[in-house]
């Protein structure tokens, strides 16, 4: 029977839940658990996937084609058993939709429906599906104590410990513990009254997880003990690393999880953290360093591109180099030109929506394959790729994206309805009617041309990846964006574009789908290691230039 694991926040937002729940359970793991992971989310939206970047950051896609918080990400890179699917991410309006559906096929039997016993229930039949046959289920709760969106999920997982048992369910709560620089004093009142807010509510925390600036002192640790009635040895400090994959090991010193399997009356042998100090002594002591562009329009949060920021470094990890990102924004480059390219060793143009910027990004394209400098296209830096290219190599005058410019006089990207021989009027492209219904989401496979660069990155020509795009290079245009030199070097079973390369280029090479969702610090991606590879070239000037290629 799994057991549970519920991970709850206080004082402050973007304490660091979804890393502590990824942390956690790759300690568990590491001791010969099998592990679910679950996040429940208090916002109305069904999901995120049409939430601006800039509120929400990134949203990631899971294997199924599930678009979720951005926190199942943490979850995947650090637990290699933690598969998240549709059952890994609940939200309010998700959980409010299925118990609205029901009453209205009668399910209830004319019962008047309220947010006890029915929305709890449903959200306790939810986390138990998400659950599975996991050893351990960790369920972080997005949002913090006293928040009024969250209620309804703290009533369920109370339910859960009287239900299941205390000896099946720990509750860990993270808490900020501040530093007040001009009185130099620690403060522990804001974790206290935190901990009093989720009594209030009728859960003990069994842990208290303190986010602080520097390692909590034992009187600290000893306050908090006595005013929140949580042992002192179960007040684990989280100060600030400069490393991210340190916490494992971190919380596995403070004997993090043998609190957890002790009170889950488990017989485990000790945590293998081998491959995590591995990975903190590679970041350690790199050989080289290379400067990475990344062009995007979200810049303002880093937590858009988080996935691919990581998967960067992951590259970097598997190649003892220092990755050192630079976060361009693409309307800088429309405004100001390309000359902040100039001392890159690698240039990325991710994925991303809307018209802003779009320029920009053809820019940087352009300067990378006229001036040799390895090319990492994700998404929609695949389909400037493909503008560019029709533009500047096959003279194709306006060549652009009906997303971005509808009359375009040569629509090298398109919706599929827009250049396939399909019947119906464009304007009636289902296009607004369900923005999250439009996509192509998900794994799917991909084949890959024998000898083509992406060949030979992944060492495979039938590989698999994740989707989340609408837009498609148009098949009609690929004949004569071929004969410019542009080869098509993977596509989809249906004969969709799904990779293109140019032959000649040192390394230039751009997906439709999105490797980083993939990536993890203890695997790595073939994409980003070759990347990185080739980056690490150029800054060494051992990359073959473009006519010698």
């Amino acid at each position: 029977m799994t057991s549970y694991v519920f991970i709850t926040g206080g004082v402050v937002s973007s304490l660091g839940k979804g890393i502590t729940s990824a942390c956690l359970g790759a300690i568990l793991e590491a001791r010969g658990l099998s592990i679910s992971m679950i996040k429940l989310d208090p916002y109305l939206n069904v999901d995120p996937g049409t939430m601006s970047p800039f509120q929400h950051g990134e949203v990631f896609v899971t294997h199924d084609g599930t678009e979720t918080d951005l926190d199942l990400g943490h979850y995947e890179r650090f637990v290699r058993t933690a598969k998240g699917g549709r059952n890994s991410n609940f939200t309010t309006g998700r959980i409010y939709e299925s118990v609205i559906r029901k009453e209205r096929r009668g399910d209830y039997l004319g019962a008047t429906v309220q947010v006890i016993p029915h929305i709890t229930d449903e959200i306790k039949q939810s986390v138990g599906k998400g659950a599975g046959d996991a050893d351990i289920c960790l369920v972080e709760i997005g949002g913090t104590v006293g928040d009024i969106e969250s209620l309804p999920f703290l009533e369920a997982i109370r339910q859960m410990g009287i239900e299941l048992g205390r000896e099946k369910v720990v509750y860990v709560h993270l808490t900020l513990v501040p530093y007040i620089a001009t009185s130099h004093e620690i403060k522990t009142k804001p974790t206290q009254h935190s901990v009093k807010e989720l009594r209030s509510i009728g859960i003990q925390p069994d842990v208290l997880v303190c986010r602080s600036e520097a390692p909590l002192p034992d009187e600290q640790r000893r306050k908090i003990a006595l005013f929140t009635n949580v042992p002192k040895d179960a007040v684990i400090s989280a100060y600030d690393v400069d490393d991210l994959y340190k916490i494992p090991e971190m919380m596995h010193a403070q004997g993090l999880d043998d609190i957890v399997t002790k009170q889950l009356q488990l017989d485990l042998p000790e945590a293998d953290l081998s491959e995590w100090q591995s990975i903190v002594e590679a970041k350690r002591n790199p050989t080289s360093e290379v400067n990475i562009a990344m062009v995007g329009k979200y810049m303002d949060l880093k937590d858009s591109y988080i996935s691919l920021s990581e998967a960067l470094l992951h590259g970097g990890i598997h190649t003892r180099t220092r990755v050192n990102i630079h976060y361009i924004e693409s309307a800088d480059i429309e405004e100001q030109g390309a000359g902040c390219l100039e001392n890159m060793d690698g240039i990325v143009v991710p994925g991303g929506f809307g018209d802003r910027g779009i320029e920009g990004k053809i820019v940087a394209v352009r300067f990378a394959r006229e001036n040799g400098i390895p090319y990492l296209g994700i998404c929609l830096g695949l389909q400037v790729a493909v503008i560019e290219a029709a533009r500047n190599l096959a003279g194709l005058d306006g060549a652009m994206s009906t997303e971005f410019h509808r009359d375009t006089p040569h629509p090298v990207v398109a919706l599929i309805t827009e250049w396939q021989d399909v019947s119906g009027d464009l304007e009636q492209r289902d296009e607004g009617s369900d923005l999250g219904g439009t996509m192509r989401l998900g794994a799917q496979q991909v084949h890959l041309a024998e000898g083509s660069l992406a060949a030979t990155s992944y060492g495979a020509t039938l590989i698999e990846e994740r989707h989340r795009h609408r837009y498609e290079v148009n098949n009609n245009y690929r004949a004569q964006l071929e004969d410019a030199g542009l080869r098509f070097s993977g596509t989809s079973v249906d004969d969709l574009v799904e990779m293109v390369e140019i032959p000649g280029h040192p390394w230039f090479l751009a997906s439709q789908f999105h490797p980083e969702f993939t990536s993890n610090p203890r695997d790595g991606h073939p994409l980003f290691i070759g990347f990185i590879t080739a980056a690490r070239q150029h800054h060494e000037g051992i990359l073959p230039k473009v006519a010698e290629a």
